[in-house]
Formats: structure tokens, sequence, C-alpha cells
């Protein structure tokens, strides 16, 4: 990889480090906790790395623990953190088109609206509008609902459709409510609101823009829109399926609402479960099968280049496109019309690999901490940190010190991990001087 080139992931890693460790510094305060002397170095360590990794994983109680200043430090955090990677997805894009020669630049300028030959300065300020603008829409939607029907003071109410319209946004799923979202399962006037920022943040920034400005002409749209204006609503309405044959006669969940107010909160729980972790029913109460499937759906995450979590839905279609050209005896892996490059191919497996390499990793040394909460506990938990979705079955404030710091590193590695390794895969420059011979393993 060329230097320049290393030292932009470098500095990104820096950076990220160094709004943790403010962020961690600010909550360490006592006039950010309502507890007195403030609170521990892991505990705002914790709830900093969630924050920034726009996770929503929490040991202490958001809207009950801490104060006005430390909700503020803690959606600034939210803000940073997604703000942050759509911006440093958009700058990769560049570096990958500015390392390459003028047809394939415009190419990939196309194909990921980053304006890789006009410069960084538009696209900043273009990726800055529709974060602010999709929040302030939201914000005001959720004003309106709280102060209206719920009848709250206009500042609390303010305060409130502002914090969960960033959290929503962003992708993080931090709430004010003890019960998060719990109150207002039947509420399309909340949730919907929440459940669309979520939706809009998972798809991420070149789908939206190219959306925007082609949307009569769908036949233009380059593969990763392509990609994503057809898995998007499949995963969303296969989760919503699911979870509903699943949880529609559990009582501790959806079992006491009405058919309509069942099939809100599965479609609001499946929207969310991609990687946003509000959670409008008692996780803790669903079916082991249910999380398991949730699982999955954390796992991929939503779309590249926007505040979702996962190793994305991009790389799982390529990985599911190459597994059916090895099956179906292809000559070369396609994609709505598009035929993938090898390199993809390499590079969407070795994501997958690594991301679960490391997902298996940490719920074995978690499970060694604490066994009592068993492998279906440990394992969501787990991959609801790396793909920083935040939901939890209620174990996440209980774990050991060890844990939680196994939590940590798999909060950050899953933010920053899959879009530097994708991206340093994609820029390396190693010149081959040799080829060994080839020779075919037995597979199988």
């Amino acid at each position: 990889m060329h230097s320049s080139h290393r030292s932009a992931i470098v500095r990104v890693i820096a950076g990220y480090l160094m709004a943790l460790v403010t962020g961690t510094t600010l909550l360490m305060t006592p006039a950010a906790t309502v507890a007195e002397g403030g609170i521990s170095l892991l505990k705002a360590l914790f709830t900093a790395t969630s924050a920034l990794s726009v996770t929503g994983l929490v040991v202490l109680d958001t809207g009950q623990d801490f104060t006005l200043f430390g909700q503020i430090v803690i959606i600034c955090l939210i803000q940073a953190g997604g703000l942050g990677v759509l911006l440093l997805t958009a700058l990769l894009a560049l570096l990958l088109a500015g390392k390459a020669g003028l047809r394939l630049r415009q190419s990939v300028a196309s194909e990921t609206k980053s304006d890789a030959i006009g410069g960084v300065k538009p696209l900043v300020l273009r990726i800055t509008a529709l974060t602010f603008g999709t929040e302030l829409a939201v914000a005001s939607a959720l004003f309106l609902r709280f102060s209206l029907h719920y009848d709250e003071p206009v500042a609390r109410a303010i305060w409130d459709a502002i914090f969960h319209s960033i959290s929503a946004f962003n992708n993080a799923g931090f709430g004010l409510r003890k019960d998060n979202l719990m109150g207002y399962v039947a509420d399309p006037f909340i949730c919907g609101p929440i459940g669309l920022a979520v939706v809009l943040g998972g798809l991420g920034y070149p789908v939206l823009i190219e959306l925007v400005r082609r949307y009569r002409t769908p036949l233009r749209w380059g593969l990763t829109t392509r990609i994503m204006v057809v898995l998007t609503p499949v995963l969303l309405i296969g989760g919503t399926v699911f979870i509903a044959v699943i949880e529609w006669n559990n009582d501790a969940t959806m079992g006491h609402l009405d058919a309509w107010g069942k099939i809100q909160a599965a479609t609001f729980q499946s929207t969310i479960t991609r990687t946003a972790g509000f959670n409008s029913i008692d996780i803790s109460q669903m079916h082991t099968v249910s999380w398991f499937g949730m699982d999955i759906l954390m796992f991929i995450g939503g779309g590249p280049a926007g505040t979702a979590g996962g190793v994305k839905i991009t790389t799982m279609a390529v990985l599911a496109a190459t597994t059916w050209t090895e099956i179906s005896g292809g000559r070369s892996v396609t994609l709505f019309g598009r035929r993938i490059s090898r390199d993809v191919h390499r590079q969407a497996t070795t994501v997958i690999v690594l991301a679960l390499g490391w997902v298996l990793l940490a719920t074995m040394v978690i499970l060694l901490c604490d066994p009592r909460f068993g492998l279906s506990r440990v394992l969501f938990e787990v991959i609801s940190g790396f793909g920083t979705v935040g939901l939890s079955t209620g174990i996440t404030a209980d774990l050991s010190a060890p844990s939680q710091i196994v939590l940590i590193l798999t909060m950050a590695l899953g933010r920053l991990g899959p879009v530097t390794v994708a991206s340093g895969l994609a820029l390396r420059e190693r010149p081959i001087r040799y080829e060994l011979p080839k020779e075919r393993p037995l597979i199988g």
C-alpha cells in the first residue's frame, strides 16, 4: 500500500482514538452523571466506545444515570462516529480512485458518487447537508408527536426529538427511556420516523445520492445501488415475517398486542435489528430461535459508506453470487447484469472470514469469563457489538470487566474494521515478482 494511503488510514484510527479518549474523560467528570464523584473508567470507556461506534450497548441507563451534560457528550460522540465514518469511506473512495488512471477514476467516481475528480470539499458539504437535513426532518416529526400527543413540556420534547433523531439516523440505538421504545411499540408516529431514519442511514450515502439524482432512470443505477434497492426490502420483509411467526403468541414480547400491533412490532424490530439497536419489545424475553435469526441480520448489517454496521449487504451479495457461480459452473461472477472483479471476490471473502474469526474468538473469551450466561446470549451480545447494533438480551451491565473489555474491542473493530480492511485490500500495491507452481488440493 502506498505510504500516503497508509497514513490516511492511520490518521483515521488516530482520530477515532482521540475522540474516544476525549469522550471517556468527559463522561468520567462528576458533571456527566447523577452518581456522586462520577463513574469508573471502564463504564465511561464502554459508554464512549458504544456511542462513538454508534452501537448502543449500555452499562448505564442513558436517561437516568447521565445528566443533560452527559447526554450531550453521548450524542456528540454518536454524531461524530456516524458522520465521521461517512466521510472516512468517501475519502477512501477518493484514494482508491486517485491511485488509478483517469478512466478508472471516472468509473469509481460514477459508481461511488464521490466526485473523485472534483475534489473533497463538495463531497463533505453534500454528506453533511444530507446528514443534518435528515436528522432535522425526523426530529421535527418526533417533536410534534412528543409535545402534542404525549403532552411533554416543550424543552423536554425538543431534546427527546433531537436525541432520538440523531441516534436513529446514525444507527446508534441509544434512547432516553428506561425501556428504550417499548412504551411506543404500537405508535407508528414514533416508531415510523425512527425506523425510516435508520433505513436511510443504513442505505449509505452513495445510494441515497444516486436515488435522489436518478430516481426516474433505474437502468442507469450503479451496481451498489441495485444491490441495496433489491436486497434491503428482501431482508426487511424476511426479518419481519420471521420475527412475527416466532413471537406472534409470545405474551412476553408481542403476544398481548392486536394483529396490527404485532405487525408493527415485528416490522420495527426487523428494521432495527439490521444495525440500529432500538427495541420496542423485550429482547430478553424473545425465543432463542429469534435471537439466532437476528444474529444473522445483525452480522449482515446495512449498506457501505453509511452509518450501518456489519459486514454489509454488498459483501454478502458478492459472496452469495460467487458461491452460486461455483455451484452452477459459471465462468465469471455476475450480479444484476454486471461482472464482478476477482479482486472484489477476495476482498469480500477476506472481510467475512476475518469478521467471523473475531466473533468466534470474542464469544469464546466471554464464555470463559462468564459461562453462566450461555452461548445464545453471549453470541447475540458479541454479534450485536461487532455489527454496531446495540441490541442486548440484558446481560451487558452484568458482564465481568474482562468481558466488557472484549466487547469494547469488538465495537471498535466492528466500526472501523470492515471499511479499513476492505480499503486496505483495495489500495494495496504489491508488485508480483514471481509465481509459484500451481497445484489443486482436495476440497470437501
